[in-house]
């Protein structure tokens, strides 16, 4: 295999992961982050209550976007192997 096709696929398959995982990071960074301004804002200092919100948030980001994930990552899966064949021959 030549270096830079290397390059290429391992740059796109850090895109491609980057991709699949910013809605659920960014949904649990936004429910983290306005989850402590809700308990400091009322006092409350329970570390459960901030997991479940989160748990709650992935839970439906993972069910909302998976589908778009399962086609992002096919769609990487057969630019690899177009590559692969491409090399084969």
């Amino acid at each position: 295999m030549d270096g830079d096709l290397i390059l290429h696929l391992g740059r796109r398959a850090l895109e491609t992961a980057l991709l699949v995982a910013a809605p659920v990071l960014t949904v649990a960074m936004l429910v983290g982050i306005l989850t402590a301004l809700l308990q400091a804002v009322t006092s409350v200092r329970d570390m459960t209550l901030g997991m479940i919100f989160k748990l709650a948030g992935v839970a439906v980001t993972v069910l909302l976007t998976a589908g778009w994930a399962l086609q992002v990552v096919v769609d990487f899966t057969h630019e690899v192997f177009s590559h692969v064949e491409m090399m084969g021959h």
